[in-house]
């Protein structure tokens, strides 16, 4: 095991004996020495696991005394509630206010918690860019001639080989490339869906995902979702007996904007659910990377036998969002995915495949994960030791066990379309609740992405959003 992996294994421990309470605030944590004689370790494994601790606020040091619990879990917000989505359609003001907050993304003056991928500074560059240039001396042409219309078979092998780590056991032939996630799930809803036909998702879900559904003509028929573990199966049960659905669409790992997570039970029941009934299910999994526990959560892929499961996955939100490269493992319906990708795009980027698959071919992806996962998870701590500190008091926050996501339910008078104008005024952009929803609801909701390295300048931002929240309700 390398030495990473140790003091995150002692870290994590310490971790959670302070969210157990067995450490509590005040506490003196065992010294340096005593975790190097007890461990087995050297002493800077054992400060390398305190140094962790200490990067997420948990614990602090005393010169000369030793370390402490500074903070703890119990501290934290408490949850949001099961979503309850309600059938008050309202289209045009979810357009309005998606324009609105995409007009200042890209501005380097603001701290834009609204950006739903890592900041550059966490993205391995300089690495990716050698990749593609491999990739330009090594592909016939020089990458300018067009690829298969399945895609770059080095990308393809990969991404099988890695689905290994979720029981996907996918080969190379089973993988369709597409351009970028959302690539993968339009094709899907254009191979398997007709205008007017009823799209289940969860409720909040990802603005993109609703923009898509409506520009084809579905129906979206949004769910009650749980913060923790996702869609109601009861309720998905429920829709299924009383409408006729063509599809469902989920984020099984890491829900954008929630942050949940499907249980394993949970995956395998809907997937079960959704065989019986002969309803396709796509996949968003564009998140399971970025997970912060022992391994790799599982998909609902895992349990696909049948082939019904359209599984889709992506680069974008964990190497290089510009390159817009994505796949999907489409199960039955590879030939009318073919067929869309054909229709729609001809071919793939070949040369930016093939630089992905250059890169995860070296072993590179996997270390660059280990540290953008450390990062991030640090960072979702540092989050919610300052909403719990700064927001008004009754604020609900999600706990996401990975991605960069979090949501946060406000009190009922606060409006967060006004406040996202309020806070612009001080150069700070977030992404209101009312955004991920077609419906009227979520006004008093919002997501921030904890996606970019933790400073000063955040934790500000953070105390400014808690003032002006605070402000919003007298």
């Amino acid at each position: 095991m390398s030495q990473e992996f140790i003091y995150q294994s002692i870290a994590r421990s310490i971790e959670h004996q302070i969210k157990k309470q067995v450490y509590k605030i005040g506490d003196k944590l065992p010294s340096v020495r005593e975790i190097c004689r007890e461990k087995g370790v050297s002493m800077n494994t054992a400060l390398s696991a305190y140094y962790h601790l200490e990067s997420k606020g948990l614990i602090a040091s005393k010169p000369q005394r030793g370390y402490f619990v500074s903070y703890s879990h119990q501290k934290f917000p408490g949850l949001p509630e099961t979503s309850r989505p309600v059938r008050d359609e309202d289209a045009d003001e979810t357009e309005s206010l998606i324009s609105r907050v995409f007009s200042v993304l890209g501005t380097d003056s603001h701290v834009n918690f609204s950006l739903g991928v890592p900041a550059i500074s966490l993205l391995p560059a300089a690495r990716i860019n050698k990749s593609l240039t491999r990739a330009m001396r090594e592909l016939p042409g020089n990458g300018i001639m067009y690829d298969s219309i399945q895609g770059n078979q080095k990308l393809r092998n990969q991404i099988a080989k890695g689905s290994i780590s979720w029981d996907g056991n996918l080969a190379e032939d089973d993988l369709v490339t597409t351009p970028g996630c959302m690539g993968a799930l339009s094709f899907s809803l254009m191979s398997i869906t007709k205008k007017g036909d009823i799209l289940v998702t969860e409720s909040p879900v990802f603005f993109g995902v609703l923009q898509l559904a409506k520009s084809l003509g579905l129906q979206v028929l949004e769910l009650p979702t749980h913060p923790e573990t996702g869609i109601e199966i009861e309720a998905l049960k429920q829709a299924i007996n009383q409408t006729k659905v063509a599809a469902c669409l989920l984020v099984s790992n890491f829900n954008n904007p929630t942050g949940s997570c499907m249980p394993d039970e949970h995956k395998q029941a809907v997937v079960d659910l959704l065989e019986h009934h002969q309803i396709p299910l796509i996949e968003d999994d564009l998140y399971g990377d970025v997970y912060f526990g022992n391994h790799r959560p599982k998909s609902c892929k895992s349990f696909d036998r049948s082939g019904n499961v359209l599984w889709c996955g992506s680069v974008s939100k964990t190497l290089v969002p510009g390159y817009r490269v994505g796949w999907i493992a489409p199960g039955r319906f590879k030939d009318k995915i073919i067929s869309t990708k054909l229709y729609q795009s001809v071919s793939s980027t070949g040369i930016l495949q093939e630089a992905v698959g250059n890169f995860l071919e070296t072993g590179r992806y996997e270390n660059h994960l280990r540290k953008l996962r450390s990062i991030l998870y640090s960072n979702s701590i540092q989050y919610l030791k300052a909403i719990g500190n700064y927001f008004p008091e009754g604020t609900k926050v999600s706990r996401p066990t990975g991605g960069f996501l979090i949501w946060i339910q406000l009190d009922p008078r606060v409006d967060t379309a006004l406040l996202f104008q309020e806070a612009l005024k001080h150069k700070i952009s977030i992404a209101p609740g009312r955004m991920f929803t077609l419906q009227n609801q979520y006004r008093n909701c919002i997501r921030l992405s904890y996606g970019m390295p933790w400073s000063e300048r955040i934790a500000e931002s953070l105390k400014i959003l808690g003032d002006l929240s605070k402000q919003s309700m007298r």
